[in-house]
Parts: structure tokens; C-alpha cells; sequence
């Protein structure tokens, strides 16, 4: 087996590579070496992160002979506010950046959307490098240049369009992350087989397991797949006028489970994207749309694995589905005062409709929800 594998995102003169493998932090500032114009790199990290993967990287640039200075975050998704924003860019400014440095996110969605962002505004745009440390970003949030901070009306409100311009998948990286941090990640992986790959959905189906429990070769393939079919999608719709959105297959829902939680670390993004997608199938058969049997093996694949798959299984306060729907009508895919749904025909055949019967999103939120437990930290 290669050092890594190689996903193209094909987007003309934007084009960039996704590096899937182990050892790649390690060897981080070789690969970045020829992208970073001003010899300077800034590295955005959180404190979990740091301890495993910072020494190694700043390592890596010193062989490379590149300058860089660290900014380590608290941990969690309520460090992606303003505030936060804020501290980065004044930062950033103080220490004397130029239109050639280069920012480096090391960590999670969290990371790397703020540091994106950052990114993004800093002198009207830097360039901007990806090294995601866990298997949700590996597969989603480091791919696409989707880059957003949360506010108090929703989830990833405030962002930018900016794109990487490489990603560097430390496939080593996910063995400090705990189960239920690499569940979450799963959740995502196995939308990409409920969007648009039967065949994908299949092998998780076998292979699924191999993957939560360290099969180095079942998450490369896992990683690799997902970022290709994802580098497919945004290559054809970059901004989400079109296809990209069925990337929301469950978000719609799972958003709407995370605001109300309210990002205290009591509910991971995976875990409400795995409930959500499981009510955008519930939504599918209620609307005629997809058949039983589609439903319940979704449901039983990610069950097994160990996904929650009703809100009664997931780590949220105890919540009403009228406010629920509120929470969905600050979506970003409102249009004219619609919510956009992604919806299934069957797994590996998703599709965008512009609005559901308020009453039967309702009848598929009303069940009971369980109380909080306790944040996970991310290494």
C-alpha cells in the first residue's frame, strides 16, 4: 500500500488535492512547501489537538523552513463564535501577516470552519491549508471550502465560500479519537452511501465495523470514497445552487437537534446528523417518496454500528417539535420562506424538494428525548 492515496477536487484553476494516508502531519511542511508564497505559515489549533499533533507539525515546517506562529483554541463547538473570530484575526494582524502567508487549520470541523473563515477575511483572503484531525472532518468539513461561525439564530450562519488549497488526511490521526467521537464521524460516511452510492452502502455494510474499530485499510477506503464522492459534487455545484445541497441529506433536521442543545459539547454534530437522516428517511416514507424496507436497513446498518437513530438516543434537553420547526425555518436552505428537505427514493438516490406539509415534518419529530450527558473531548 502507497504512503497515501490522492482525491482531485476539479474546480479549474481552484483545483487541489485531498491526501488520504498515514504519517501525512509528519511530513506536513514538505507537502505545503511550494503552496506557501511568504515562507510563513499560521496554525489554528485547539488545546485537545495540540497535544497530540502540534509538536509533529511544527517539526515538519522547520524542515521545510517555514516561519509559523500557533494559535491554540479552547475546544468544542461553542468556540466558533465571534468572539473567537475576532481574537484569531487581531492576532493574526499583531503578529505581521502578508498576502502570501498561509493559514493552516490542525483539528475538527471546528477548527478548520473558523480557521477557514479567518482565513477567508484576513487581508481580503490567505491562502488556506486543511489538516483535519478527525473522521467527520476527513470526510466532510475539510472538502468543499464551506468555511462559517455559529450565532445565537443557528448553526454556520455567518461564513464564506473559501477553498483549500490542499487537505492533508492524517488517516493516524484517528486513532486518539474516542468511539463515540469516530461514531459521529461514521454518521457522515455513510450519507455519502445514502446520497448517492448503493454500492458504497453495501461495503459499510460489511466493512462498517472495520472501521470504527481501527482496520487502517477500512479507513482508508471509508475516507477515500466519502472525499470522492463529495470532490464529485462540489466540483459539479461549488456554491449549492444545485446538487450540493443533497450534502444536507439529515442536516435540516440535525441542525435543528444541535440548536437547541445549544453546542455544549452534549451532542456531536455526527450523532445529530445520524437522527436527522433517519427522519429525512421517516419523511421520505411518510411522503410516498421511499419504500419501508429502504428505511429499516439504514436504520438497522447504523443501529448496529452503534449510531443513534431516534431523538430518544441522542444527548439533548428535552424539546417539542413545534420548536424543532422553528429552529428548521433559520435553516440556510430557506428560500422564500420555505425549508428545502433532502429526501431519499431509496439508498443512493436523494433528492431536493422545496417544501414539506409542516404537519407531517411534525409527526416524524414527535418522540421523547433523553437528558444530557457529559461533553468528549477530542484528541
Amino acid at each position: 500500500m502507497s504512503a497515501f492515496e490522492t482525491v482531485q477536487v476539479d474546480l479549474d484553476e481552484r483545483t487541489y488535492d485531498i491526501r488520504v494516508g498515514p504519517g501525512l502531519i509528519a511530513n506536513a511542511g514538505e507537502a505545503m512547501s511550494d503552496l506557501v508564497r511568504a515562507r510563513q505559515v499560521i496554525v489554528i489549533t485547539d488545546r485537545f489537538v495540540a497535544k497530540h499533533w502540534l509538536t509533529p507539525l511544527l517539526a515538519s515546517l522547520d524542515r521545510a523552513g517555514l516561519r509559523h506562529h500557533e494559535i491554540v483554541l479552547p475546544a468544542g463547538e461553542q468556540t466558533k463564535n465571534f468572539a473567537n473570530l475576532e481574537a484569531v484575526l487581531n492576532e493574526m494582524l499583531a503578529v505581521g501577516i502578508e498576502r502570501g502567508t498561509a493559514v493552516v487549520a490542525l483539528g475538527g470541523g471546528v477548527i478548520g470552519d473558523l480557521a477557514g473563515f479567518a482565513a477567508a477575511t484576513a487581508l481580503r483572503g490567505l491562502d488556506f491549508i486543511q489538516i483535519p484531525t478527525t473522521l467527520l472532518s476527513q470526510v466532510d468539513s475539510s472538502v468543499g471550502g464551506k468555511t462559517a461561525i455559529n450565532t445565537t439564530a443557528g448553526k454556520n450562519l455567518v461564513g464564506a465560500f473559501h477553498q483549500p488549497r490542499l487537505v492533508l488526511a492524517d488517516t493516524d490521526t484517528l486513532a486518539t479519537l474516542p468511539k463515540r467521537e469516530l461514531l459521529a464521524g461514521y454518521g457522515e460516511v455513510v450519507k455519502y452511501g445514502f446520497i448517492r452510492d448503493a454500492t458504497f452502502f453495501e461495503g459499510l455494510e460489511a466493512e462498517g465495523q472495520a472501521v470504527i474499530d481501527g482496520d487502517e485499510a477500512a479507513r482508508r477506503h471509508a475516507v477515500v470514497e466519502s472525499c470522492r464522492i463529495k470532490a464529485q459534487v462540489v466540483g459539479a455545484d461549488e456554491r449549492e445552487r444545485g446538487e450540493r445541497a443533497l450534502l444536507n441529506f439529515g442536516h435540516t433536521f440535525g441542525h435543528a437537534y444541535e440548536a437547541e442543545a445549544g453546542y455544549d459539547g452534549s451532542l456531536l454534530h455526527g450523532e445529530a446528523v445520524a437522527v436527522g437522516m433517519m427522519k429525512a428517511f421517516e419523511l421520505s416514507r411518510r411522503l410516498g417518496h421511499c419504500a419501508g424496507q429502504d428505511v429499516e436497513r439504514a436504520r438497522q446498518h447504523m443501529s448496529a454500528i452503534g449510531l443513534p437513530v431516534s431523538a430518544g438516543d441522542i444527548a439533548a434537553v428535552s424539546i417539542r417539535p413545534e420548536i424543532l420547526l422553528g429552529h428548521m425555518s433559520k435553516d440556510k436552505k430557506v428560500e422564500l420562506g420555505k425549508v428545502k428537505f433532502i429526501l431519499a427514493r431509496g439508498i443512493g438516490d436523494a433528492f431536493v424538494i422545496d417544501q414539506a406539509p409542516p404537519d407531517d415534518v411534525l409527526a416524524v419529530l414527535r418522540e421523547p428525548v433523553l437528558a444530557k450527558v457529559g461533553p468528549v473531548e477530542i484528541g
